[in-house]
């Protein structure tokens, strides 16, 4: 075997093409490319995958029109705002569908991010005393959400594009649950579900509405964890929100 040949041999052995030929001419010598299949470099390039395409968020008409099992599937590809890019877990939210009561917080912490399951933690904890002192627990005609579906970084409020993003999902959640009132839990939550910016201290007390909904607003758990001398205050808010539900299913009653 030439020398040509062993070479020719070799590269054919490591997937390299084409091969160069001498190629004699008068006065001149050039080389001549071998036809050969394609190389190995492009082989690869030919067939490694394209990336993955990101999923699209859903637009407020788009969600407007889901079921249930539809709808927690869109909030699992969210990627609508920046928080998809640090969560473990959405937080889609946990309950009675077809709930009388709806509590609604700002965002899942570190508990729930891990878990994907809002209020799971110490402030978990307390709302579920919260809930037992006025004759409630979680899955039995109560429902719990938040106003974002994702873990803000660092358990901060979230911002105002975040909320936008997430409100449709929200909107929609309460479309069908149809709730008979709805609690806000804490300050982000009551100025993102009315629309509005005031304090606590001034929502507090009294019957707002939110889409034709009656809506009262008490603080978060986690602030009474930190604040206790409110806890008091929030047992008042709760005992206005019982008798305003006696209320509304009075009305109810009369009205069927």
């Amino acid at each position: 075997m030439s020398d040509n040949q062993r070479r020719e041999e070799m590269l054919r052995e490591m997937g390299i093409s084409p091969i160069w030929r001498l190629r004699a001419g008068p006065g001149v010598t050039v080389e001549e490319p071998v036809s050969e299949p394609v190389t190995a470099a492009r082989k690869l390039i030919a067939e490694e995958p394209s990336p993955p395409t990101a999923p699209v968020a859903a637009t407020p008409a788009d969600v407007a029109s889901l079921d249930w099992t539809s709808l927690k599937a869109c909030v699992a590809d969210c990627t609508a705002c920046a928080l998809h890019k640090g969560r473990n877990k959405t937080v889609f939210g946990v309950g009675d569908e077809r709930a009388n009561w709806l509590f609604v917080g700002e965002g899942p912490g570190a508990d729930e991010d891990a878990q994907g399951e809002p209020f799971v933690g110490q402030a978990g904890k307390l709302l579920d005393n919260m809930l037992a002192a006025i004759n409630l627990k979680r899955d039995a005609n109560v429902y719990i959400a938040n106003i974002v579906k994702c873990r803000p970084p660092g358990n901060r409020n979230p911002q105002p594009d975040e909320a936008a993003a997430c409100s449709p999902y929200l909107k929609r959640q309460i479309e069908l649950i149809r709730p008979k009132l709805i609690v806000a839990l804490g300050k982000v939550a009551a100025v993102n579900l009315l629309g509005r910016d005031a304090s606590i201290s001034s929502l507090r007390g009294g019957v707002h509405d939110c889409g034709g909904i009656p809506l009262i607003v008490t603080y978060h758990p986690a602030y009474l964890l930190r604040t206790l001398p409110d806890k008091a205050k929030a047992w008042e808010d709760l005992c206005f929100a019982v008798t305003t539900m006696r209320g509304l299913q009075s009305e109810h009653a009369a009205a069927n």
